[in-house]
């Protein structure tokens, strides 16, 4: 199935994000989009800006988010490092490994790489959204 901007607009944003999103923290939530191409339609930012009450349209958020994102930054690279570690058979294995690699994934490491956010969002700030060097992972 193709996941485009109407498809995530009517199904993915109006049936079920938006509806979760709600009934899970009401209205305290801000609701951010990059601007992958299913995002930055006219319709789906038109949509969040109707729907909720705390927007960031995708030309508020940083062309290089990934450097803001803990599971590119650090939970990403984690699970490559091991999923990869030996040689691949089928799909079915790198299904199961990417499976198995998730689930054990400490905690710890979780909470590290969402403890390193405030740090890339303050060197992002100070480069003005533009480049700004990788921190430790």
């Amino acid at each position: 199935m193709i996941v485009d901007d109407k498809y995530y607009c009517e199904v993915l944003l109006k049936k079920q994000m938006l509806a979760v999103m709600r009934r899970i923290a009401s209205n305290r939530f801000v609701f951010q989009q990059d601007s992958a191409p299913m995002h930055s339609s006219r319709e789906t930012v038109q949509l969040p800006l109707k729907e909720t009450l705390h927007f960031l349209s995708p030309d508020q958020w940083p062309p290089n988010s990934p450097d803001l994102n803990p599971t590119d930054y650090k939970i990403w690279r984690l699970i490559q490092e091991r999923v990869y570690k030996t040689l691949l058979c089928d799909t079915n294995d790198l299904k199961q490994r990417l499976i198995d690699t998730w689930a054990s994934i400490p905690r710890n490491v979780i909470n590290e790489a969402v403890g390193q956010w405030r740090q890339r969002l303050c060197a992002c700030v100070k480069a003005k959204g533009h480049h700004f060097e990788h921190q430790p992972n």
